[in-house]
């Protein structure tokens, strides 16, 4: 299996910035979409940016434009830059990796791992 661990929130005041990072446990053959989600309390999971497997990147229009969406793949890792932040960024943020690894079998396997989720508070 691959795990996904995630770093960077906090608690921050309004128009203030955080940078979170999502990292793989293993080592990864391909990963196609990489992508945020976010759940606010009472609130349904919801995408605030994916990007693809060629770098194009996807954004919420709640985000658009204070946000940015990265990734490395010799590191799989995924980055989101939060910038501006609103109080109604607070959530619990989660990462989405989906791809492909070879067991230590060999085995080719298909994947599609979150991670734990980090709170993200916004408030003075």
């Amino acid at each position: 299996q691959v795990q996904l661990v995630e770093s960077g929130g906090g608690l921050v005041q309004p128009g203030g910035s955080l940078r979170l990072s999502c990292a793989a446990s293993r080592s990864i053959f391909s990963i196609n979409a990489m992508g945020w989600y976010r759940q606010a309390p009472g609130k349904q999971r919801e995408l605030v940016a994916d990007i693809s497997k060629g770098g194009s990147a996807h954004y919420a229009d709640s985000v658009k434009g204070r946000f940015t969406i990265s990734r490395d793949d010799a590191w799989n890792t995924v980055y989101l830059q939060m910038n501006s932040l609103k109080p109604e960024d607070a959530a619990v943020y989660y990462c989405n990796i989906a791809g492909v690894y070879f067991t230590d079998y060999g085995i080719r396997t298909i994947f599609d791992s979150w991670g734990q989720g980090t709170q993200v508070t916004v408030s003075s």
